[in-house]
């Protein structure tokens, strides 16, 4: 169908879109923008985030949207881009975490994706995304800072973002069925 490859497209722009924005929310937004640090937000009682958080959470929710609308192939040149982009408009500070990171989590959200999502949609989303974001996490504090001091705060950041994606999921699964959609 024309309208699911139009919706496929608006996935992989937002998902692109996801990248520099989480770059420049790093260095210019927060609640606190210590000096030398990435910018933090709040993401659960006594738990900061560095401000990209959030936009590397829906980046993995996206991803997996734009396989189900265009396929495995696009949402493998829309990893392989949003590396070379997250690299691109890091701050060269970050440029190898932030494109090691990004690559690694989204294929690993891709490998857990991939065999779920035909039968199991929410939790498809749900299971790659979780994974995603620790790999993403952990290897992105490791290589950035050498520790991994806000990994509790990455984590529950990215979290909140695609346990708040259920209820779309969830929502778009029924939509294609009544319109009798499958997944490419």
């Amino acid at each position: 169908m024309q309208s699911t490859r139009v919706e496929g497209y608006f996935y992989l722009i937002a998902f692109a879109l996801c990248i520099p924005a989480a770059n420049w929310l790093l260095g210019h937004a927060g609640t606190v923008c210590p000096p030398n640090s990435p910018c933090l937000i709040p993401v659960a009682p006594g738990i900061m985030a560095p401000s990209g958080v959030p936009m590397i959470g829906l980046a993995l929710v996206l991803r997996d949207l734009v396989q189900r609308r265009l396929g495995a192939r696009w949402a493998i040149g829309a990893i392989l881009a949003g590396a070379a982009l997250s690299a691109f408009l890091a701050p060269p500070a970050l440029v190898l975490a932030s494109g090691v990171a990004f690559l690694l989590s989204e294929l690993a959200d891709f490998a857990v994706y991939t065999p779920l999502q035909r039968r199991r949609l929410v939790l498809a989303v749900v299971a790659s995304g979780l994974v995603g974001l620790v790999i993403d996490s952990v290897l992105f504090l490791q290589l950035a800072f050498g520790s991994l001091d806000f990994l509790s705060g990455q984590i529950v950041g990215k979290a909140w973002v695609v346990l708040l994606s259920i209820p779309i999921i969830w929502w778009l699964r029924n939509w294609d069925q009544r319109r009798g959609v499958q997944a490419v």
